[in-house]
């Protein structure tokens, strides 16, 4: 049971992805807010400059929604692992927190491909691979394959790294053809791996 108790009534809150486990943000709750959240399960915040609850995404649509929580040892502290459903800083940014790079962006394409899958459009290219079926789909990622060691061979760093990236794009789009993500495969390298 969190214990409110220690500083003015808040508890600080760090938001984590659950996918990618990468820090979003820090915010803090009142006992208001962490009941609004557990019942809800969207993330809602307690504002010290606004002095009232905000659920995150309350304007922008991109909510944060609960998949667990942890309560540290002293029972002062809240970890939550949410489900963004877009960028979490108010900059557009996917964290608060800047990094060089997004170590997890590959999670982020894979999001980005599902979306494409679940809401088709013409002008979308992953929606016309689909179109083409499955063969064309696993065609393509051979063909990148091919190009991917032509570039180790024979090209530049640049080129090597353009057709791996393209490789590993297509790649996600079959893997999400054939139903399974990315964390399947996470999982099945582990298991090699012990």
């Amino acid at each position: 049971m969190l214990d409110f108790s220690k500083s003015d009534g808040l508890v600080p809150v760090i938001v984590q992805d659950t996918q990618t486990l990468e820090v979003l943000m820090l915010g803090y709750m009142n006992e208001e807010a962490w009941q609004k959240t557990q019942a809800e399960r969207k993330v809602t915040f307690f504002s010290r400059s606004k002095n009232r609850l905000w659920t995150k995404g309350e304007e922008s649509g991109n909510f944060l929604h609960v998949i667990s929580y942890h309560i540290d040892c002293d029972q002062d502290t809240l970890l939550i692992k949410a489900r963004p459903d877009g960028p979490t800083c108010h900059t557009g940014s996917r964290s608060c927190f800047k990094t060089q790079y997004d170590q997890n962006f590959l999670f982020e394409l894979e999001r980005i491909v599902n979306n494409r899958f679940e809401d088709p459009s013409d002008e979308s290219y992953v929606n016309r691979l689909r179109s083409r079926g499955i063969n064309k789909i696993a065609q393509k990622v051979g063909e990148e394959a091919v190009e991917t060691v032509i570039a180790a061979l024979t090209e530049t760093d640049k080129e090597f790294i353009d057709e791996t990236s393209d490789l590993l794009f297509h790649l996600i789009v079959l893997l999400r053809e054939k139903g399974f993500s990315l964390e399947t495969i996470a999982k099945n390298l582990e298991s090699r791996h012990q």
